[in-house]
């Protein structure tokens, strides 16, 4: 069940609906949590015990957390549990293959087993909670359904945000709703990320598939529109799910933080992670790389902090070597940023100092951190080093093959430079009228719909996703992590 699909039109109804008429608010999360599983298990029912494992290990352990002085049993407890059940579904069978080659021996055997759509997710919120627990940052959480609704919330279940306990567990205390206000902006926003979805995103798979699939037939021009085809499609899908997971939330009456806020107008790779997936980036921040030491022990501490940071999260992504390339080139991206930031930026801007144009200096550094970005998502969409290592062969050396124009590539970058436009105009507005340092954010084009004209574009809206959508069948990127 996903959320373009039918399937997932009639469950929300029915589920928004059974919230409206309970007015206990008990029972109210007892219905959301019941959803969740039903959602959840719609992919297979065996994942509910896989998650209410994780659960029940949450809540143990930061319980007695919360009871003892001595907590360090209970909060390796927290912690290994997930991380063993997270090793043996997604990573074991990748570290045993990679160790027969390593040492070229037979192979040792594997698990026969399907990997749990978005277990990454639900595991990262587990660790989290109990991590914050044992910190002091939050009470344990004495109610079980509340947790387990914290773990198992359908909207962000399976492909983010990534939701802290701080920022929902204190919503689950206050009464928290179905009203008109809530429903007209959390409809906006799921139906903004339909679009990005089924018009955008998945009409650009097309493309993306045919030349990823067989890139030694396709001129270097091609393969360079199909890497941008990719680079867009990857961040529609993506941050159109997140939209759509905020959008049912909000109709539901609760808040998620933003996930995506512009990546593609950073003028380095540091802004790009600011704005890219930033609950993972902020996860992997506080819980990974402030751990290790974070900037406080030194220049060649922090870059190997920077290092380790980013190499996990490419394996976060997924069991194989060229995710591993992938989180690396953009530690070492990072790496290099801090040393030129350190030793020959002067400016506030993370633009060079001199009599250069602001803006020529700013399309130059986002031109360059695009094409680096873009570089490197080659290797997180490739299925091998082979394919990758072709393409990019193929793009250097300029080999010749089919020409293809795909029109909804221009479709997409269209759209994207629109929205950079628009934000950047809003930008400059507010920044005028304030006196404040301009800064460029992504924003959602909420209407009045209590107003006829506005509800009459909303419903033409509604009508050009319907006509325009993708209707083959293509789940969205992230439910493989």
């Amino acid at each position: 069940m996903t959320f373009s699909s039918i399937a997932f039109f009639i469950f929300f109804t029915i589920v928004l609906l059974a919230t409206i008429i309970t007015k206990s608010r008990e029972i109210r999360h007892i219905i959301l949590l019941l959803a969740s599983y039903v959602f959840y298990g719609w992919w297979d029912w065996r994942f509910c015990f896989l998650m209410l494992v994780l659960t029940v290990a949450a809540y143990v352990s930061a319980v007695q957390i919360d009871k003892r002085q001595n907590n360090r049993l209970y909060i390796i407890i927290g912690v290994v549990v997930p991380l063993i059940i997270l090793g043996v579904f997604k990573y074991f069978n990748f570290f045993v293959t990679s160790f027969c080659r390593i040492f070229e021996i037979s192979s040792i055997g594997s698990l026969n087993i399907i990997l749990p759509v978005g277990i990454s997710f639900y595991t990262f919120q587990s660790l989290s909670y109990t991590i914050d627990v044992y910190r002091k940052k939050l009470p344990a959480e004495k109610n079980f359904v509340k947790l387990a609704l914290y773990i198992a919330f359908f909207p962000q279940l399976v492909a983010g945000p990534i939701v802290r306990a701080s920022d929902f567990l204190p919503q689950l205390e206050e009464e928290r709703n179905v009203n008109l206000q809530n429903f007209t902006t959390g409809i906006q926003i799921f139906v903004f990320g339909l679009f990005k979805k089924v018009v955008i995103a998945d009409w650009l798979s097309v493309f993306v598939d045919d030349v990823f699939r067989t890139p030694n037939a396709f001129h270097a021009i091609s393969i360079i529109l199909a890497v941008i085809a990719y680079s867009i499609q990857i961040y529609f899908d993506f941050s159109g799910y997140s939209d759509m997971a905020i959008g049912c939330a909000k109709c539901l009456g609760y808040d998620f933080v933003r996930n995506f806020n512009m990546p593609y107008i950073s003028r380095n790779i540091t802004e790009f992670w600011r704005r890219w997936h930033i609950s993972l980036s902020s996860w992997l921040k506080e819980y990974l790389y402030i751990p290790l030491g974070g900037n406080r022990k030194g220049s060649g501490r922090t870059y190997i902090n920077n290092m380790l940071t980013m190499l996990l999260g490419g394996l976060w992504h997924g069991a194989d070597w060229t995710f591993v390339v992938w989180g690396g080139a953009h530690g070492i991206a990072l790496c290099i940023h801090k040393f030129c930031k350190k030793h020959f930026i002067k400016t506030n801007t993370g633009l060079p100092s001199g009599k250069c144009s602001r803006l020529f200096c700013f399309l130059a550094a986002n031109i360059l951190t695009n094409i680096f970005v873009g570089l490197c998502w080659i290797f997180f969409r490739a299925d091998n080093f082979s394919t990758a290592g072709l393409m990019i062969i193929r793009i250097v050396t300029w080999q010749r093959g089919i020409i293809q124009i795909y029109a909804w590539v221009i479709v997409g970058i269209t759209v994207v430079g629109i929205a950079a436009i628009t934000a950047a105009i809003k930008a400059h507005r507010k920044a005028g009228a304030s006196g404040e340092a301009i800064q460029i954010d992504g924003f959602y084009p909420i209407l009045d719909l209590s107003k006829f004209w506005y509800l009459v574009i909303f419903f033409a809206a509604a009508g050009l996703i319907a006509g325009l959508a993708y209707t083959g069948a293509n789940p969205f990127i992230y439910f493989q992590f």
